[in-house]
């Protein structure tokens, strides 16, 4: 079971991002999936989140209409497009995956954890 997250990198202020994240060893339409992030000097959080069953999606109060979660289970992929990033968005970016009709940003519904990827907002 492994979870590959990718497409961070440096941005501006105000510019967009997607992240990406590959899951191999399991299907994704069997779990709820999240995106955290851990920005310097704080603990991690949840931002985004969707569930196994209908697709219905949550999001942390920061990020909310600048951020979007997506699923394609076909293709075992997760998605978070970021958009109007701020620095204060700088954080390693996580996915997860949990467990199914889960709508929740609580990391203790999560069981399988990517490496991260890094975003730096930053003019």
């Amino acid at each position: 079971v492994q979870l590959q997250a990718s497409g961070g990198g440096l941005v501006q202020p105000g510019g967009s991002l997607r992240l990406s994240c590959a899951a191999s060893g399991f299907t994704l339409d069997d779990h709820s999936m999240a995106w955290f992030r851990q920005a310097p000097g704080k603990e991690r959080e949840g931002i985004a989140c969707i569930s196994s069953s209908d697709g219905s999606t949550f999001y942390k109060e920061s990020v909310r209409g600048r951020f979007t979660i997506s699923r394609d289970n076909v293709k075992n992929m997760v998605y978070l497009e970021m958009k109007n990033l701020k620095i204060e968005d700088t954080a390693i970016y996580y996915c997860a995956a949990g467990l199914p009709l889960v709508l929740s940003l609580k990391e203790t519904f999560y069981t399988n954890w990517g490496q991260g990827t890094l975003v730096t907002v930053s003019s």
